[in-house]
């Protein structure tokens, strides 16, 4: 079979050639790795649906019909707003990620339910803070909450780069220094401290990071709309 023709299975099936090559010579299925990634997305679009919904059903309405009593509901409401724009941030993320990357191996697997476990533990952390605004515990938890899933984000993240042809790969491309990336970290890691100190200022930190993630950031769009139109 030509090399051309054999080019042109590997665009159809979405794998970079070298992979696409290796599928074939091993005996596989190469339309395989396309089912395997959109399983993966899948099942997490399905458990960040459930940690959007265990969120909302922790949502109570006000005792009576005063405005009083709607103030007391107030911080669970606001600490719901919160979660979800993170929540939504890295399903958004997530989906992005996922259209520049051809297949997925074991470790990404594993990387993403790193991911999945981390982000499931947002309610808890939610609903800790909403009932206890001012306390530096709650507070610092809830930065805990969002650490751990922006360094398990860093694990997947590097784990897809390096199975995509390294720093090669259209993914790195997209990320460039990633600075976003690299910063939020450390300013969750921060307002874990400064919880103790005040958990105001831990609380704007938290404001402060989603509003950075909210800016668009094109990078990965671009790349994917080049990707689609070469050759």
């Amino acid at each position: 079979m030509s090399d051309g023709t054999e080019l042109a299975k590997s665009r159809k099936s979405g794998l970079p050639a070298r992979r696409y090559l290796e599928y074939k010579r091993g005996g596989l299925n190469p339309e395989g790795a396309k089912v395997e990634k959109d399983r993966l997305i899948a099942f997490s679009d399905g458990v960040i649906a459930v940690i959007i919904t265990i969120m909302v059903l922790e949502l109570k309405a006000p005792p009576d019909a005063s405005l009083d009593a709607l103030k007391t509901v107030a911080p669970v409401f606001l600490s719901y707003v919160l979660s979800f724009v993170y929540v939504a941030i890295y399903w958004n993320n997530h989906h992005h990620f996922f259209t520049l990357v051809s297949h997925v191996s074991g470790s990404v697997m594993w990387a993403n339910l790193h991911l999945l476990f981390w982000l499931s533990l947002i309610p808890f952390a939610t609903s800790w803070l909403g009932e206890h605004p001012s306390e530096p515990i709650p507070t610092a938890v809830y930065g805990l909450s969002l650490l751990m899933p922006a360094i398990a984000w860093f694990v997947l993240q590097g784990v897809l780069i390096r199975d995509h042809d390294g720093n090669a790969s259209m993914l790195a491309r997209a990320l460039g220094g990633d600075l976003k990336g690299k910063v939020s970290p450390l300013l969750y890691l921060a307002s874990i401290f400064l919880a103790f100190v005040n958990p105001l200022i831990s609380d704007t930190i938290f404001i402060l990071v989603a509003l950075l993630w909210l800016v668009p950031d094109r990078r990965i769009e671009k790349m994917t709309q080049q990707g689609r139109a070469e050759p």
